[in-house]
């Protein structure tokens, strides 16, 4: 079961294709679905805390695709970013970023939002290493 004492599942809309959130509840998923979700992301590892490996089944069996897409961003590169911003574009729209904490995913939309807008990584790199940090 998803685990539903999290305090970081608030879901955040950043704009109409991406959103948000630390780990979900199952009663989040379903809302989802309601609210014209398509993708689900989930950038943690499996031996994170909040890791559920039901939520891929959940997902899906609602009709959502789902990538897990572990993702540490202090490793995270160029050329790693650039597979994460692929998956990004190729996933039907509207979709939900999530992680354990929402660091991970407010980071990974931040540097995606960027790329999109033609900035360079580097130039927005401190920023996500100071989200990561704080």
């Amino acid at each position: 079961m998803i685990h539903n004492l999290l305090p970081n599942n608030i879901i955040r809309k950043i704009n109409q294709e991406l959103s948000i959130s630390g780990q979900i509840t199952i009663e989040q998923l379903e809302k989802l679905v309601d609210d014209g979700y398509k993708s689900i992301i989930n950038l943690c590892f499996t031996n994170d805390l909040s890791f559920c490996p039901e939520e891929e089944e959940k997902v899906k069996s609602l009709g959502l695709y789902y990538v897990n897409l572990p993702t540490r961003i202090d490793t995270l590169n160029l050329s790693a970013a650039d597979q994460v911003f692929q998956i990004i574009r190729e996933l039907p729209k509207p979709i939900l970023i999530h992680c354990d904490n929402c660091k991970r995913s407010a980071a990974i939309v931040l540097l995606y939002i960027a790329n999109k807008q033609g900035i360079n990584f580097d130039q927005v790199w401190q920023q996500v290493i100071s989200l990561e940090l704080s």
